[in-house]
């Protein structure tokens, strides 16, 4: 009975495409420690290193944690919800000048219910080639149709909308903002002229650069000054803000919508209230001291040639990707390697992750072993 999957794990050990998940014996700031060794982080997501900061808790715990409990025992729409949560959905609604917000257990919650329920039969859905899997497990569970249009390219996507768009009802574009395996941008402006033009829903995820783009921290659509003109907007706690869970805010009718119709959200037991005070207070308290650490790591994430605080270096070959993670592993670099189906085949690369402690000379050695 179990002969297929022994197959499978073989057949996956051959190609060096093997998963497993690591000991690790505790984070500090950039530091992260394995097997008594202790290595510079570049595969976290804890870009402003939020998480992990013991005196960050603690103060934390002195000014409001004790007040909260640790689960919520309830889905929102039966008894898992307290002021808290309304009152974090209302700072977020205020910081977006939204109509309204509504709080997921984590981003890929958020994407798949959007995803698979603003869209249904006679629908369709325009995503860019490289969205988050979370985007195209969304799509996959509609029941609306979708077209995923080659990345970034806006004239692929115009000639999408030209052929299909008046074949179906309502049209969604989605799209990440910052790209999480490729560190690149997408082109928001035309995404925003296109769905004006073709009158489609505007979806953006900014997972990544929520807490890390924008004057306020808002991400990249505040920095273009167009968040008025995203339908709807996800962003995460679980990075830079160092908590966990999600939201997206937009339009009242869509956020209602989404509270009715969204299964992910419908059926899942609502975020440890203790959470959600500590987003909150994150968000309040600390986001808005960031402003110079995210320049100064947005500056050298563009002095590697990115667009963003990730960085793509793209190998190619599985076991080479490996090769190469265990060589800079030897000289005191965390990297993990990227392989399919999280990125295209022939594309296996190592993700380098900038958090805002990192400085330019903690990467001399490992630039120089890359080339």
């Amino acid at each position: 009975m179990f002969e297929v999957y022994e197959d499978c794990i073989n057949e996956l050990e051959k190609h060096a495409h093997f998963r497993f998940i690591r000991d690790i014996e505790k984070k500090d700031g950039k530091f992260i420690y394995i097997k008594g060794e202790k290595l510079l982080n570049l595969s976290s997501n804890n870009y402003l290193n939020l998480a992990d900061n013991k005196e960050l808790t603690d103060k934390f715990y002195a000014q409001v944690g004790y007040k909260y409990s640790l689960g919520s025992a309830s889905a929102r729409l039966l008894t898992g919800t307290l002021p808290v949560y309304k009152e974090l959905e209302n700072l977020i609604t205020d910081l977006y000048k939204s109509e309204d917000t509504l709080l997921f257990n984590s981003g890929y919650h958020a994407n798949v219910g959007i995803n698979s329920s603003i869209a249904g039969r006679g629908d369709v859905i325009f995503s860019d080639k490289l969205n988050h899997a979370s985007i195209i497990d969304g799509m996959r569970l509609g029941d609306a149709k979708f077209f995923r249009y080659p990345h970034n390219d806006m004239t692929a996507l115009e000639k999408l909308l030209t052929r299909e768009r008046n074949n179906f009802k309502n049209s969604v574009i989605v799209s990440e903002s910052v790209f999480s395996m490729d560190g690149d941008i997408a082109d928001l402006k035309k995404l925003v002229e296109l769905k004006n033009k073709y009158n489609c829903i505007l979806i953006l995820d900014e997972a990544h650069a929520f807490g890390v783009f924008g004057k306020n921290g808002l991400g990249v659509c505040e920095e273009l000054d167009i968040l008025s003109e995203v339908d709807l907007l996800v962003g995460t706690f679980g990075k830079a803000i160092g908590s966990t869970g999600a939201f997206v805010t937009g339009r009242k009718i869509l956020i209602d919508y989404l509270i009715n119709k969204a299964r992910s959200f419908i059926f899942s037991t609502a975020l440890p209230p203790v959470n959600v005070a500590f987003s909150k207070w994150i968000i309040e308290n600390e986001l808005p001291k960031t402003f110079e650490k995210r320049m100064k790591m947005l500056e050298l994430g563009r002095k590697l040639k990115s667009q963003s605080h990730i960085i793509p270096v793209i190998v190619g070959d599985n076991e080479k990707t490996v090769e190469l993670c265990n060589i800079l592993y030897q000289n005191g670099y965390f990297t993990l390697p990227i392989r399919p189906p999280t990125v295209p085949v022939g594309t296996s690369r190592i993700r380098l992750s900038l958090t805002a402690d990192i400085e330019e000379k903690d990467l001399e050695k490992l630039c120089s072993i890359i080339g």
